[in-house]
């Protein structure tokens, strides 16, 4: 299976059963939020994901493979774990890096809206 075939079966299938063998051991990891090395620490990134969110859907509008590196539009929604469980939504892109061996280095993500913004939406009602 294809480095981009595995990609759109994971964010399919996100945050449950990823495939962690596409990453090198110390891959980069960079969002608003975070900042780190190690496919480690993204599995336990993505393992509190799948513990604490509900309902968590990442849809994938594109995914470009440009050689050394896969860029993807998407949106990333899920219910906040709190009582009134808010909806939650990211609107963003990812740049990975693929060394020679078909591994992910390094894994940025951007988003199309700010911190704040996203903290809003934990007190939208409805």
């Amino acid at each position: 299976m294809s480095l981009l075939q595995t990609l759109c079966e994971d964010y399919a299938r996100f945050p449950a059963n990823q495939t962690y063998s596409i990453y090198a051991k110390d891959v980069f990891f960079k969002d608003p939020l975070n900042q780190f090395q190690g496919v480690e620490r993204y599995k336990k990134m993505i393992q509190f994901i799948e513990r604490w969110f509900i309902d968590t859907r990442f849809q994938l509008h594109d995914i470009e493979d440009t050689g050394n590196s896969i860029k993807t539009r998407w949106t990333l929604s899920w219910k906040a774990p709190l009582p009134w469980k808010p909806a939650m939504s990211i609107d963003g892109w990812s740049e990975l890096q693929v060394n020679d061996d078909q591994l992910i280095v390094s894994h940025i993500d951007h988003w199309d809206c700010s911190r704040f913004a996203v903290f809003k939406q934990l007190f939208s009602v409805g």
